[in-house]
């Protein structure tokens, strides 16, 4: 990463396979790996990287970094006032039944059967991508749940690092400047994150001060080691040991004690829930997955995320949150973040019955060019772009529209690096994201920045 534009090094092909080989073996003795599809524990691969550094502006990175606590301090805001929350949630599930409609009734049950814990954890992060009109990052979203690549972002920067420090990218020497290459360390940002967490439950809650976090996991998960970075840091740096479930087998694998609504697995004691899964349909494909998350809520354990947390995250929120009167809600005009803060919104609107989604109706329909269409999902494959819109709200019911907001296409660089994936090499240009992730432990309604 640098402040100003500098060209990728220009290598030869015999250079360029000698990086390659280099950045392979590096990558596969450091941990830059994943589980192929299809895969034995015991075989892995070489996680997709970039051979080059992807350049980033430098006063839009460190913008990012200095926005991470005020939008944790807007999100928890948000939590704390829970009827609101639960208003929207409650609107969003008419057209959502399928996810947002099952978390939302989650909660519902988990309340009916008592909440045994009102503090929560929330490990998130905050994408953006640099827009070229702009000239300033915008926010593409805010992940609540299962944050993933915090323990590869950190290879990757380290792997960089040591091909300019190697000479590899210009003739045995370097290339790039130290401060022009940024290393995350946000594995062990996060797994302070869960120890604090942990430690505030023994402090509070425990009848064993040996508790564990339980990582809440998804079947044949191929990005296990990412996850299993945030584990060894938790352990090693702060003593706190951890086990794995998966989430159709989270009521079948644990037990909760009657009186203490006390979470147990394997005669340990659980701390934090930490999920890892669980923000997708698709992963709730038998009922002991929605039983799960009830159970879960009715404990003790800190859940990361809580389902209000998780509910956070929806795409809904995001809209509401470009209009200032909602905004002053949750987020003062008077902060010394908050222009900065509402700088990095692009221009999201509702399809719902609203005045403003007849508008958004509209520009739908005769400028789809210029906008993306998200649902209530984590990530960007569920998403419909361009051209497509007017097909894809067609070809659905009008009720569900309501589900979706219209986003403002970012407009990101297209950067000349080159991508290794499964031993080849793609050039086709690459779109950079950037990823801030941040820690929140919610024992409380928050104050004002």
């Amino acid at each position: 990463m640098h402040s100003g534009p500098k060209e990728f090094p220009t290598l030869n092909s015999k250079e360029k396979d000698n990086l390659v080989d280099e950045l392979t073996q590096y990558g596969l003795a450091n941990g830059l790996i994943m589980y192929p599809e299809g895969f034995k524990s015991f075989e892995a691969d070489l996680a997709p990287v970039t051979i080059f550094p992807t350049p980033f502006p430098r006063s839009e990175f460190e913008k990012a970094k200095a926005l991470a606590n005020p939008f944790s301090t807007l999100y928890g805001n948000i939590v704390s006032e829970k009827k609101w929350l639960l208003n929207i949630a409650e609107e969003l599930s008419k057209s959502d039944p399928g996810f947002t409609g099952k978390l939302y009734e989650c909660y519902k049950k988990a309340k009916n059967e008592g909440i045994a814990q009102n503090v929560s954890l929330a490990l998130t992060r905050s994408d953006y991508m640099f827009d070229t009109i702009t000239k300033e990052i915008k926010q593409v979203e805010y992940n609540t749940v299962s944050v993933s690549f915090a323990g590869l972002s950190n290879k990757v920067g380290r792997a960089h690092k040591y091909l300019n420090d190697s000479g590899l990218y210009k003739y045995g020497k370097r290339y790039y400047d130290e401060a022009e290459l940024a290393i995350s360390e946000s594995p062990d940002g996060l797994a302070e994150g869960l120890g604090e967490a942990a430690r505030y439950y023994n402090n509070h809650f425990a009848d064993s001060k040996n508790t564990i976090v339980l990582f809440v996991i998804q079947p044949s998960e191929r990005n296990a080691f990412d996850q299993r970075l945030i584990e060894y840091s938790l352990l090693r740096k702060f003593d706190v040991r951890s086990k794995r479930v998966e989430l159709a087998k989270f009521t079948t694998r644990t037990k909760v004690d009657k009186e203490s609504r006390r979470l147990y697995l394997d005669n340990d004691e659980v701390s934090v829930v930490y999920y890892r899964s669980g923000y997708s349909p698709s992963e709730y494909n038998n009922e002991a997955a929605w039983d799960a998350r009830v159970l879960a809520e009715t404990t003790t354990a800190i859940k990361c995320p809580s389902l209000l947390v998780q509910l956070s995250g929806a795409k809904k929120i995001q809209q509401l949150l470009t209009n200032p009167q909602i905004l002053d809600q949750f987020y003062p005009p008077s902060s010394s973040y908050r222009k900065e803060l509402e700088s990095t919104f692009c221009k999201i609107y509702p399809l719902d019955g609203s005045d403003k989604a007849q508008n958004a109706r509209k520009l739908a329909f005769e400028h789809p060019e210029n906008y993306v269409l998200k649902p209530q999902r984590e990530g960007g494959g569920n998403n419909i772009y361009k051209e497509d819109i007017p097909g894809f709200l067609n070809s659905i019911p009008e009720s569900q529209w309501a589900g979706y907001i219209l986003m403002e296409l970012i407009h990101p660089p297209l950067e000349k690096n080159v991508l290794l994936r499964n031993g080849k090499l793609f050039s086709d240009g690459i779109v950079s994201e950037l990823g801030i992730y941040n820690s929140l432990l919610l024992t409380k309604i928050l104050a004002w920045p």
